[in-house]
């Protein structure tokens, strides 16, 4: 169980090295996050961008490091040629640097060249929370807008190897509702509660499933115990399922801003992991979520 994202750096650091293609790099804090990176041996960057504008940032801020450059005039240049780079096998992770996510994700999802399983593609947030006891996974926050149930369950089977990849061997995964009663009025609750039997039926495997719970009975012991709620999950949660993305959204400012949470962020469902992060995320942030990217691009390694 990891705690803090200094234990998540360190579980990065000992597994092997790994190649990131960024998508317009010319960013401070994109290269001060890969040039860390670099230094804590998680991996080693191709820079793609306009060639200038990203040696001059690269000198200001990072003289020692060592990087490929791959000049893209603009954004939608840039974006493919980072992601022809991981669908390639020349790099693992594909890192969204000073480009729109509408036109990375454009490239991702092309049809000849880009990163498409068939999957869901999902959006996963992670939390270090000084209230809280261990790292808490927040999904989706920034794709799925209305999930309905078969998309929930593709959220846990995306979420679920990333947790594994962290050594977390059967992630408890709360289905987070305004209730934890199931209400005809309160879809979400429905859809909760055959997640749940979905899990125990073995349809949804490798975490164990609670739903529906409130926010307060997901996290907190002693709020569940006063209601009454008893369960696995219950006041213990390691994922946080969200019903739609206003909730799941307003939770993630939520923590950021008014709890001083750290976190990262990452797409998942592609063949390869995406860092995906917001233009206002610090450089730390950045780092953090390209430690997330390492370990799920080296789960093979971590389940061998």
């Amino acid at each position: 169980m990891l705690k803090s994202f200094n234990e998540l750096l360190e579980m990065a650091a000992s597994r092997k090295s790994v190649k990131i293609a960024v998508a317009m790099a010319n960013d401070e804090h994109v290269i001060e996050a890969v040039s860390d990176a670099a230094k804590k041996n998680l991996a080693t960057p191709i820079l793609v961008g306009p060639e200038d504008e990203v040696k001059v940032i690269v000198h200001e801020i990072a003289p020692d490091l060592d990087y490929e450059l791959i000049d893209a005039k603009d954004k939608e240049e840039a974006a493919k040629v980072a992601t022809q780079l991981v669908s390639s096998g020349k790099a693992d992770i594909l890192m969204k640097g000073l480009v729109d996510t509408s036109v990375i994700m454009s490239q991702v999802l092309n049809k000849e060249y880009g990163l498409r399983t068939g999957n869901v593609l999902s959006h996963v947030a992670v939390f270090s929370i000084p209230a809280y006891h261990k790292i808490l996974f927040l999904t989706d926050a920034g794709m799925n807008i209305a999930p309905d149930v078969d998309q929930k369950q593709k959220l846990i089977e995306n979420v679920v190897p990333l947790c594994h990849s962290m050594g977390l061997k059967e992630p408890k995964v709360a289905m987070i509702c305004a209730k934890e009663n199931v209400s005809e009025k309160m879809q979400a609750t429905i859809d909760a509660a055959e997640i749940q039997k979905r899990n125990e039926e073995g349809k949804i495997t490798g975490c164990v499933v609670q739903g529906p719970l409130a926010f307060d009975n997901a996290i907190s012991k002693e709020a569940a115990e006063i209601k009454g709620i008893s369960g696995e999950v219950a006041g213990d949660a390691d994922v946080l399922l969200m019903p739609m993305i206003e909730a799941g959204n307003v939770l993630y400012k939520a923590f950021t801003y008014f709890a001083g949470a750290e976190s990262a962020g990452m797409i998942l469902g592609a063949t390869h992991p995406i860092v995906l992060t917001s233009r206002a995320d610090s450089a730390d942030s950045k780092l953090y979520s390209i430690a997330l990217a390492v370990l799920l691009a080296t789960k093979d390694e971590a389940n061998g």
